[in-house]
């Protein structure tokens, strides 16, 4: 579909939105003259970045749906209605599989999926009654479109949100409704993503899933450019104009999803050479 080519004067919501790319995208969207929400689930932190940049804070845990209404409600009462809705908030640390506790799972689902589908579920019916549109932005990662040893629970999440995201396209195409779409993922970006423990809720019990510097991993730190937040909010904002599905920030990444798809098509009994974007029977 179309994008929304216009940005002045509308409203925006963006959860994880105190720091990191949640606080970029907030930024870029005030840049573009929007009205904006920033949600976060620290107190001190919402309420002080939406002092230094001009938007309006509230504190939200998105894995409690009753919070997310409320954000949507508050948003919606000051602001008349919403058009952009980015289910950015997000956690990341690692473990891997055969070491993660049954808490480790429901901390990562319950903030990493059901964080999106609460903000899917509060947001879509203000959109869709929106005469001038809307669209929403799922935060997924390379790890909702590629695996990695120690990612097992995260991408398990983020590929939840990449079938989301995708089939939410595909059934708003369907419906000609005027609300898009997008789905934003993101390589290596400066963030607090790498200190997510820190929000483990206290009462969850314990597990193994730890935070990581991924600038201390070969792989990221030698390897693929580290992009700002301001970056990746450049790369969203031409994909909502342009009306564009994927938001990639790092075209560099490309070989893993290549490989990923080669092994696919393989199963399916067909060849197809690392770069060829041609299967051969």
């Amino acid at each position: 579909m179309d994008g929304l080519t216009q940005l002045k004067g509308k409203t925006a919501v963006v959860t994880g939105g105190a720091s990191g790319i949640g606080r970029g995208l907030a930024e870029r969207f005030i840049a573009e003259g929007m009205n904006v929400v920033i949600a976060d689930i620290e107190e001190p932190a919402v309420r002080a970045a939406a002092a230094q940049i001009g938007a309006v804070g509230i504190v939200t845990d998105v894995s409690d749906f009753a919070s997310v209404t409320a954000l949507a409600d508050q948003a919606r009462d000051r602001f008349g209605t919403v058009h952009v809705v980015c289910n950015n908030a997000g956690i990341g640390p690692f473990a891997r599989i055969k070491d993660l506790s049954l808490a480790d799972w429901r901390w990562m689902i319950d903030v990493n999926l059901w964080g999106v589908i609460h903000g899917v579920h509060a947001f879509l019916p203000i959109l869709l009654a929106n005469e001038d549109g809307g669209w929403i932005v799922n935060t997924a990662s390379m790890g909702g479109l590629s695996t990695f040893p120690g990612l097992g629970a995260y991408a398990t999440t983020k590929f939840g949100v990449t079938a989301l995201t995708e089939t939410l396209a595909l059934e708003l195409a369907e419906d000609g409704a005027k609300v898009g779409a997008t789905l934003l993922c993101p390589g290596p970006v400066r963030s607090n993503l790498g200190k997510s423990s820190r929000n483990r809720p206290g009462g969850l019990g314990e597990g193994a899933l730890a935070d990581i510097d991924l600038e201390s991993l070969p792989q990221y730190r030698d390897s693929l450019p580290w992009k700002s937040p301001a970056e990746v909010a450049e790369i969203l904002v031409e994909a909502i104009r342009n009306g564009q599905l994927y938001a990639i920030t790092h075209p560099e990444q490309s070989a893993r999803i290549e490989q990923r798809m080669t092994g696919l098509l393989a199963a399916f009994g067909k060849q197809v050479a690392i770069g060829d974007v041609k299967a051969v029977p």
